[in-house]
């Protein structure tokens, strides 16, 4: 019997599987451990460089280039965003992921500020265009994997690259090539000056040319009249850092700009060619006062018995003020600098001016003020801009019988401050842009070798300029005052982020900080 027992138990399989569990088990164990442990250190890997993305963002809404962004973007990548980790629980660790404050415009330290995407150092907040920030290592104590003699994670940490993207949108896609090339790449014009710009190519200093912002497949000339001509221009908005160029010299595109003056020389206004039988609004500025007269009210193109110069026009024989020994014209809009004022064999100024124009004159003719006067009715002084003045007028369309807001006979013809012919008038508020204010990209031609329809292309910076005058043929043969093709501008400003007053309805510039890495 005992042989038997012995053979039946050594052949029995009952309870097999207990023995194979109990052998495996530290095995199954250590693995479960190392997974679950190196879950933990992925995921606070994942929440450091998440802290680091969000504390360089932070730290790029501040680089505007001016006096104290790099100390503003350091504070802002050190307070503004508040980073937690759950994962990490080394000894004395806390739930917050810190980044060391860093002030300098350098390289050191956990935020660094470089000028470009390549990492060239950036020395000053001018300079300073990308940030890069690191926050603090943090440690992660493993909980089961010291069963394979691993304690925990070494010091982990997370670093994030980003800079500040800016759009132009809302307005005329225009450029100008730099007027002080060849000679300098830098452009800073004083507000006031005035530019005297021709269409063209994007080839010579002082041309004034279009963007290419994808609204349509075509680049022919009816395309370019609806962008320059709507109220709201169709297309993308135009990056500041690199534009597309729509080159090409097309004087009647002016038709669409001298809109905004209440001149509608072809149709009430540019037909969109894209969608045919659709009619944008190309509306008048609320202040049209310019250098024109109407014959016949409603005739709203140029020559005939529409818009023409007056039979006495502001025409200087000299690049000086007139006085009442030289006479004054019967009508004046907002003229050109002196050296721009006389005719073009004249002319003492290249395409910048000098922002020398004659205030004592507007101000006789259309108010009949001596210059003690209009400093003292308007609140400006001897050396105030054409745009300021436009706003007060704005402001001021009937003072003592005179202003936009009266209509002028002279000579049997009409001048108007005041739109007659735009079925809309707009006056600059929060929601409505400044018919008279663009923003014009200033592109380095001659140094970056343009020539054609180029993509991407380095735009030096973005200035907002005012539109001083019609774009009209004045004059004759050696008279000749100014050409179709020139649009003369008065500087206002270099074009900004957020605005107010006047150009709180601009909405010209997007600043919108990216990670690169």
């Amino acid at each position: 019997m005992r042989p038997r027992l012995l053979t039946n138990l050594a052949r029995s399989q009952d309870a097999a599987v207990a023995p194979t569990v109990a052998l495996s088990l530290f095995g199954l164990i250590a693995v479960g451990g190392i997974a679950f442990d190196y879950a933990r250190m992925a995921t606070l890997d994942t929440e450091l460089q998440a802290a680091a993305d969000q504390a360089a963002l932070a730290a790029a809404t501040q680089l505007d280039g001016k006096d104290g962004a790099c100390s503003r973007a350091a504070y802002a990548a050190v307070n503004l965003v508040a980073n937690q980790t759950r994962f990490a629980n080394e000894a004395g660790g806390n739930l917050a992921v810190t980044v060391p404050l860093e002030t300098a415009c350098d390289q050191t330290g956990n935020v660094r500020f470089y000028k470009t995407k390549a990492r060239a150092a950036a020395a000053t907040d001018a300079d300073a265009k990308f940030v890069e920030v690191t926050v603090n290592t943090r440690e992660a104590f493993f909980a089961l994997t010291p069963i394979v003699q691993a304690l925990r994670s070494g010091a982990l940490t997370g670093t994030a690259f980003a800079g500040l993207g800016s759009a132009i949108c809302k307005v005329p896609p225009v450029m100008m090539c730099n007027p002080n090339e060849p000679g300098s790449t830098d452009f800073s014009p004083a507000a006031g000056v005035g530019l005297r710009l021709l269409t063209g190519d994007a080839t010579a200093p002082g041309n004034f040319g279009y963007l290419d912002t994808d609204a349509y497949d075509g680049n022919g000339t009816p395309e370019l009249k609806t962008l320059i001509g709507y109220d709201t221009p169709p297309g993308n908005c135009s990056p500041t850092t690199g534009v597309d160029l729509k080159t090409g010299n097309r004087p009647e595109v002016m038709d669409a700009l001298n809109t905004r003056f209440d001149i509608f020389d072809s149709q009430n206004c540019p037909q969109d060619v894209q969608n045919s039988g659709y009619f944008g609004s190309c509306s008048a500025s609320a202040n049209v006062r310019k250098d024109l007269v109407q014959g016949t009210s409603g005739v709203c193109t140029t020559g005939g018995t529409g818009w023409v110069e007056s039979s006495n026009p502001y025409r200087p024989d000299s690049p000086t003020p007139l006085t009442s020994s030289t006479g004054y014209p019967d009508v004046m809009g907002y003229p050109r600098d002196l050296c721009h004022a006389v005719k073009k064999d004249a002319q003492t100024c290249g395409v910048v001016g000098s922002s020398t124009w004659d205030r004592d004159a507007y101000f006789h003719v259309n108010y009949n003020w001596d210059n003690t006067t209009w400093k003292s009715q308007t609140g400006l002084n001897d050396n105030a801009r054409r745009y300021e003045v436009y706003q007060w007028e704005l402001n001021n369309k009937n003072v003592g019988g005179k202003g936009i807001g009266v209509a002028q006979p002279v000579s049997g013809k009409t001048a108007y401050g005041t739109p007659q012919c735009s079925p809309k008038t707009i006056t600059p508020s929060a929601s409505e842009p400044d018919r008279r204010r663009i923003s014009v990209a200033v592109i380095n031609c001659k140094a970056l070798g343009l020539n054609g329809s180029e993509k991407g292309v380095t735009v030096l910076k973005w200035l907002d300029v005012f539109l001083v005058e019609p774009s009209i043929k004045r004059g004759k043969g050696k008279n000749d005052f100014t050409a179709k093709d020139e649009v003369y501008v008065e500087v206002i400003e270099e074009t900004k982020a957020g605005a107010s007053g006047f150009t709180a309805g601009q909405v010209t510039r997007r600043d919108v900080p990216y990670l690169i890495e």
